[in-house]
This record gives C-alpha cells, structure tokens and sequence, in this order.
C-alpha cells in the first residue's frame, strides 16, 4: 500500500510539472496572437491597395497589347507548392492539415517542386516524392518584408523556367477562434478585373507594371505569413488552455485517488496497532 501511494504522489509531481509548462506556454501563445493579430491587420490594407492599383494598371497595359509574365502567365507546365508551416510542435492541428493539404496539391499538379517553410515542413517533406528545392527554417517567427523578398526571389527563380505557376498552402486567420487552412495560387497573380485609364506613365508602362507586380508579390507572401503566424499562436493557445485543463482535471482525480490511498493506509495501520493492542491485553 505504501507503494502505491508513493507512486501516486510521484505521478502528481509529474503532471503538475507539466501543467507548469503548458500554462507558460499558454501565456505566451495568448500574448503572441495579439502581437500578430496586430501586425495582420496593420499589413491587409497594403495588399489589397496594391492588388486594386495593379489590375486597373494591367487593364491598361493590357489594352495597348500589353503582356506581363507575373499576370498573364509564361506557359510551362511545372508547378511550384509553397508550404508554410511551423517551426515548432505542440500547436494542435495546425502542422498536420498543412502538410496534408500541401501533400494533396503536390499530387494533383503535374511536375510539382516543393519549398518548405518551417521545419516541420522540411522534415515531413525532405523524403516526400518531390523534389523540396527550398527549405526556411526558423526563418519567420518574426515576418518581415526582408524574409518576404527573399522567397519571391526563390519563386522568381523558378517560374519561367521548369514551372509555370506557383501556389501557396497556408492558414488563414479568420479569427481567434476560427483558421482555416487555404491554397491560393501566387503565380501568375491572381487580380480582379480593373479598368483601363487614360495613364501617363513614366519610365514605361511595361516597366511599371512589372515592378508593380513584384512589389504587390512581396506584399502577398508577408501577409501569408502573417496570417499564417497569427494563426499558428491562436492555435497553439487553444491546444496549450485544453492541455491545462486536462491536467486540472486528471491532478483532481489523482489527489481523490492519493486520499483514499492514504486513508486506506492509515486505517490498515491503526487496525494492526489496535489488533496487537488486543493481543496484548488478552495476555
């Protein structure tokens, strides 16, 4: 009996250890959705200002038989499958259905080529039947315009040459409470329609238009990864407040459990000192 109550009390260390860990981490989580939440709102704008500006520059150019390879295509066959992903675990859900949903689109595309944000994806991916030709490792935490940059440059690279489009699958924020896992294509860019206007442009509509592209690229790719980040933090917060809940809960029935344990052992003592008590008396 004795055994089992140790055993017991050494099991409640452990989980409160563990309810420590994912508390502190829940703390962290919450603080770090908000953070993101606010850069995610702050950077929305931007993107769809630049999407507007861009398809009614388009129109234009398109008018006077104008082409750009970023919006109207370069005619390969290839595909490129931008993963975004974690670099980290215990955040529920959110690495396996990206991978999934990465996975599925790989599959459906002809000739597909795989770049892996967050080591996650690298790890899943590095043995996958495609080629991964680029991996971000702990390389967005914190989005930036400089992480951004650098992987439309890595898309760039490939598109015109043995792909032809590029899509993205990442985790859309649509709240605290709500994500949703998307795959969008990137390239070529996909624009609403816009109106031709009566442009003066100056060095060169062409020239500008191309730039434009590039600039509303990058654009795009940082929100995605904020998008991505802010939801990967509301994620892990729900996953880290039921695993605190969980341990409140099993710390509750193991200290039922450790009670009776102890009182069972207490009451089997005092019944032998009373029993030899008695013998003793009976002498």
């Amino acid at each position: 009996m004795g055994a089992r109550v140790r055993q017991i009390r050494r099991r409640i260390g452990n989980v409160r250890h563990v309810r420590q860990i994912t508390k502190a981490m829940y703390t962290i989580a919450a603080t770090q959705v908000i953070q993101r939440k606010r850069a995610l709102l702050a950077a929305r704008p931007f993107a769809e200002a630049a999407r507007t500006v861009l398809s009614d520059l388009a129109a234009t150019a398109h008018q006077e038989g104008l082409t750009d390879p970023l919006i109207h295509g370069v005619g390969r066959t290839g595909t490129a499958v931008l993963v975004i992903s974690s670099d980290r675990g215990l955040c529920g859900r959110y690495v396996g259905e990206v991978n999934r949903a990465a996975a599925k689109v790989a599959r459906e595309k002809e000739r597909a080529q795989l770049l892996a944000g967050g080591d996650k994806a690298h790890h899943h991916f590095r043995r996958a039947p495609w080629p991964l030709v680029k991996s971000y490792v702990h390389a967005y935490d914190r989005p930036t315009v400089e992480i951004a940059r650098a992987i439309r440059d890595d898309l760039l690279s490939l598109y015109g040459g043995e792909v032809g489009e590029a899509y993205v699958v990442y985790t859309y924020f649509r709240g605290e409470l709500a994500q949703q896992v998307r795959v969008e294509r990137l390239l070529p860019l996909d624009l609403p329609a816009g109106r031709p206007r009566d442009l003066l442009v100056e060095p060169a509509l062409s020239t500008v238009v191309d730039e434009l592209a590039r600039l509303c690229l990058v654009g795009r790719i940082l929100g995605i990864l904020l998008e991505a980040k802010a939801s990967e933090h509301a994620i892990r917060r729900q996953a880290m407040k039921a695993a605190t809940d969980n341990a409140d809960e099993l710390l509750d029935k193991l200290t039922l459990s450790y009670n009776k344990a102890r009182q069972h052992r207490i009451t089997t003592e005092l019944a032998d000192i009373m029993g030899g008590a008695e013998a003793l008396r009976e002498e």
